[in-house]
């Protein structure tokens, strides 16, 4: 989980309720402030990594390589703005594995979260939900017959879990220079071991609150001006998320264009999935975030599970 001192109250019930199932916790500290952690009694029981300015994939790509967490069943990369107070690790473990899903994310409650995605909403009557149904004009809604993300085979990014041949697949699509991973999600069903409609999936039954805190970036209340060599504050605000977003579309349109090289150049690739379905549904919402990949396409997405 990537984190910084200012969600210090979330992470610290996050991390209790993992530490209690007995998982493995780590911490990448984007805020370069480790001290400030000291006074919770878990602070010496979970890893601790520190680097300024980076984001959860920038961390994982370097910290969570495949060979390293060959051990672990599930890697839940999540993060710092989210509620547990009705989630248990323990039980959630147990769903997916009788579920079959290699690829999940918990349901978000829908009266307390920010719910960017109706397939995300939590379902009162249902353990696990693997489709949205949306009404739409000339067939760009979501039904039964849909087949590609975002209406099946898709989770929003706050809170993945990766089932450990999933985890090995989704590791080589994400690219080392680049920090928000803007696109990766439509990509993930390439990295479900088989039928993304049947292994990727939302778990209602244990379920979360995304309070969608906004982390990177931030507003400066002043901004430094040097006038005539003597440095001065002028009363004016700053919004460094709008560089954040603006950094996240360079970023997507990098690994948009990476993944078309990358299929152009691969003689052997062969495309396990019908991509006019997924172009339509993207294109049809410009705000959502269309297909990139990976630099090339990856042979791993079919490995089996140990």
């Amino acid at each position: 989980m990537a984190v910084g001192i200012k969600q210090k109250d979330l992470v610290d019930k996050m991390v209790k309720k993992f530490l209690q199932s007995n998982f493995t916790v780590m911490l990448f500290h984007y805020d370069g402030t480790v001290d400030g952690w000291n006074d919770l009694d878990w602070n010496s029981r979970v890893i601790h990594v520190s680097v300024n300015g980076q984001g959860k994939w920038w961390f994982a790509k370097r910290f969570l390589h495949p060979d390293i967490v060959e051990d672990y069943d599930y890697i839940f990369l999540w993060d710092e703005d989210l509620g547990v107070e009705n989630f248990h690790p323990d039980k959630y473990v147990s769903i997916i594995k009788l579920e079959g899903l290699e690829i999940s994310q918990p349901a978000l409650d829908p009266k307390n979260s920010e719910v960017h995605h109706q397939i995300t909403a939590r379902l009162r009557r249902s353990s696990v939900h693997r489709r949205t149904f949306r009404a739409g004009n000339d067939g760009k809604g979501c039904d039964k017959n849909s087949t590609a993300p975002p209406c099946t085979g898709w989770i929003e990014m706050m809170a993945p879990v990766f089932s450990r041949a999933a985890w090995r697949c989704v590791w080589y699509m994400i690219q080392n220079d680049l920090i928000h991973a803007w696109g990766l999600d439509m990509q993930l069903g390439y990295c479900a071991q088989g039928d993304r409609t049947k292994s990727v999936g939302v778990v209602d039954a244990e379920y979360i609150i995304h309070y969608n805190r906004p982390t990177l970036g931030g507003v400066d209340q002043t901004v430094k001006l040097k006038l005539n060599c003597v440095l001065q504050l002028k009363p004016q605000e700053k919004d460094h998320r709008v560089d954040v977003r603006r950094l996240s579309y360079r970023e997507l349109d990098i690994f948009r264009k990476r993944w078309e090289k990358a299929v152009k150049e691969d003689e052997c690739w062969v495309d396990p999935f019908p991509q006019s379905e997924t172009l339509q549904k993207i294109l049809e919402q410009p705000q959502a975030i269309p297909v990139g990949s990976l630099n090339y396409p990856y042979k791993s997405a079919w490995v089996v599970a140990k």
